[in-house]
């Protein structure tokens, strides 16, 4: 085994084709699928499926994968420690958020501060972005309420009250609060499983005895806000969520303490990659 075969493997399975990872590497394709080739004759093993327009991991691809991604981001890293220190902080930074509007502050400090790092931002739930910070998918992630651990390193954000909210002619005029078995008389739009908020409504109504039964299940805060402002009923989200709405009316919910801290996290053992860690250090400081 040797490390050039080692490396022409990772980027394939990184960016997902042998062109792309030839690019990366500035090499021709040939080169990289022979490299990749001996790798899997010399331990006789398959680590691609190779389909006419895509090529996917096998089982002992993926395994592998989840050995070379933490060993090519050591070989960052001391490649940055060897470096000159004045090195201008670059890269592409991947965030996932299960409510963008509380990352975009920083993000735009982070542009203003270091302009050679580009950003992706995409949304998920609380279950998804988890799984994709340690599928190494993700640097940096934004959720809900996550619970301490040793794997996950965490910033907070704050929070705000989870709230229901409902287009203005599904409830009587002047309402802004209601107890928790009312609501839940309404039709119910809720988030998909996994979503925090979900998840704490749920446990809140079986505290009460209560019933659950949403009549919709949409992906995405997004698509609940507009299945709500269109009457398909009743929703529940965090307040600083939810935004300016004249569509619909916000209610709180009488008897419950419903409330939802958000949270920067990275994965505990990616910390010390500078890209992750000038972020992080950023978002202490604010």
């Amino acid at each position: 085994m040797r490390h050039t075969q080692i490396k022409a493997f990772h980027h394939v399975a990184l960016l997902g084709g042998f062109s792309r990872a030839a690019e990366a590497l500035c090499l021709t394709q040939p080169a990289v699928s022979e490299q990749v080739r001996k790798l899997e004759q010399d331990h006789d093993t398959l680590l691609f499926h190779r389909d006419r327009r895509q090529v996917r991991l096998t089982e002992a691809g993926e395994a592998l994968f989840r050995l070379t991604r933490p060993y090519f981001e050591a070989e960052e890293q001391i490649s940055e420690h060897l470096s000159q220190s004045g090195a201008a902080v670059a890269g592409e930074l991947r965030v996932i958020a299960d409510a963008a509007h509380h990352v975009t502050g920083l993000l735009r400090e982070v542009r203003a501060k270091y302009p050679q790092i580009t950003i992706s931002l995409r949304g998920g739930n609380t279950e998804a972005i988890l799984e994709d910070l340690r599928a190494y998918k993700a640097e940096i992630g934004v959720v809900g309420d996550i619970a301490p651990g040793p794997d996950f390193e965490s910033i907070s954000l704050g929070g705000a009250e989870i709230v229901a909210f409902a287009r203005s002619d599904m409830l009587p005029p002047g309402i802004t609060s209601r107890p928790l078995s009312d609501l839940l008389q309404l039709p119910l739009v809720m988030r998909e499983s996994g979503s925090k908020t979900r998840l704490k409504v749920e446990e809140e109504a079986a505290r009460q005895g209560l019933r659950l039964t949403p009549a919709i299940v949409a992906e995405g805060r997004e698509a609940v806000r507009e299945l709500v402002a269109t009457g398909a009923g009743l929703g529940f989200v965090s307040q600083a969520e939810l935004g300016a709405d004249d569509r619909v009316t916000v209610v709180s919910i009488e008897g419950a303490s419903l409330h939802m801290d958000e949270t920067l996290v990275c994965l505990s053992q990616r910390r010390d990659l500078r890209l992750i860690r000038t972020v992080m250090d950023l978002a202490k400081r604010r």
